[in-house]
């Protein structure tokens, strides 16, 4: 987006730097990324920077006020889910924005869905690395925040999920980690500090305590970085498991649970007057369905990953929906596709993810690194961009 520096990435780039770049994406020899990776990054200019970081400080007052407070409390027993020993604020938040383009023209970010979960921060760490040492991105070019490099980034990371405990007894937890299709993420994760991927079948308890078996060793589980999806959980009946998240136990929670669950597409109705934000309404408080339909979404409130999501709304789809408080009709946004490609050079849209860590007890999380997703279809997502290149999973860079 930034003209001069698209320009240049275009006339260099070559098949053969971006199979390299592919190449070296792979952890411990053996972990590879199973979603594609795009051939090239975003550059982001000046203006739609500093919407973005509004977008977000606006979105944090949000986050930080009375009304989300009593708006979130509501919807633990919505779900019927309430994990005990919550912490005071989510460690993680991730917001998601749409790149469109307002009544002016110019470009601007709605916000598409936000979550108070982990994303992929140590692979997208890797990856923003990557594209710097195969192609021609300038080296003030940024994809941290705050003052970030690398290594502060990768201490802070540190200080967030191991804390004073030591790796050994600090566990990321996932149902089949290696299946699952951010594995890269787990063992980059686990490389760079050294704790342990626990599936969640191999946690075993004794009364409150929390332990795995390492040759026959038991070991302390003390701190768990929380990647389990609540809707494959759900979903999974075929696991014998000994430990329950309901259960009280002698363990932190990096990521509490009940934050997935308390920033989601849950609380986007209650959001108001935040310009960021397109107009979002649970389905069962519509005395009448619009009839156009077709500029809105349907979205289930708490799939992931776009599970569940109608994009080509019809009326069919809506009489199809069986509990309508859990659905939201949100106003649709129209992904302006602003990337120059090249072979074939068909213009690309975008999606930003601005990616937080929240100190427990901080006043406000702090925005450290990004994920951004490429698409040339309606939705982005792989089944909307099958037999299609310059799409894939990215990174932004900004001055």
């Amino acid at each position: 987006m930034i003209r001069q520096l698209r320009e240049a990435y275009n006339k260099s780039f070559t098949e053969e730097k971006y199979q390299k770049l592919c190449e070296s994406l792979v952890i411990e020899n053996r972990y590879k990324s199973k979603f594609r990776i795009a051939e090239t990054p975003i550059f982001i200019p000046e203006d739609l920077y500093a919407k973005l970081l509004k977008a977000g400080d606006q979105l944090i007052d949000f986050l930080t006020s009375d009304k989300f407070k009593s708006v979130s409390e509501t919807v633990l027993s919505k779900v019927g889910r309430n994990i005990p020993a919550e912490d005071s604020n989510s460690t993680f938040l991730q917001l998601d924005f749409g790149i469109s383009r307002d009544t002016t023209g110019n470009l601007f970010p709605y916000l598409i869905e936000m979550q108070g979960f982990p994303s992929l921060y140590f692979f997208q760490s890797m990856l923003s690395k990557a594209y710097k040492q195969f192609f021609d991105v300038p080296a003030e070019m940024n994809n941290y925040f705050g003052g970030l490099d690398e290594q502060s980034y990768l201490s802070l990371m540190r200080e967030i999920i191991v804390g004073d405990s030591r790796p050994e007894n600090t566990v990321l937890l996932e149902i089949d980690p290696e299946n699952q299709n951010t594995a890269i993420d787990f063992y980059a994760t686990r490389e760079k500090l050294g704790i342990k991927v626990l599936d969640l079948k191999d946690v075993k308890i004794e009364g409150r305590d929390l332990y795995y078996l390492e040759n026959g060793r038991k070991v302390a589980i003390e701190r768990i970085y929380n990647r389990v999806i609540f809707d494959e959980l759900d979903q999974r009946k075929d696991l014998n498991l000994q430990f329950d998240f309901t259960q009280d136990i002698n363990a932190f929670w990096v990521g509490h649970p009940n934050w997935y669950f308390k920033i989601s597409k849950y609380i986007l109705p209650f959001i108001e007057n935040i310009p960021y934000v397109p107009e979002t309404r649970f389905l069962n408080t519509y005395a009448s369905i619009p009839e156009n339909l077709q500029d809105y979404v349907l979205k289930p409130l708490f799939s992931f990953s776009g599970s569940g999501v109608v994009f080509n709304v019809h009326q069919s789809d809506i009489d199809q929906v069986k509990d309508p408080e859990n659905w939201v009709l949100q106003k649709k946004v129209h992904y302006e596709p602003v990337i120059e490609s090249i072979n074939p050079a068909e213009p690309v849209k975008c999606e930003i993810r601005l990616m937080y860590v929240w100190k427990q007890g901080a006043a406000r999380p702090q925005l450290i690194n990004n994920i951004v997703r490429l698409s040339k279809g309606d939705m982005i997502g792989v089944k909307f961009n099958k037999d299609k290149d310059w799409v894939g999973a990215s990174c932004a860079y900004h001055s």
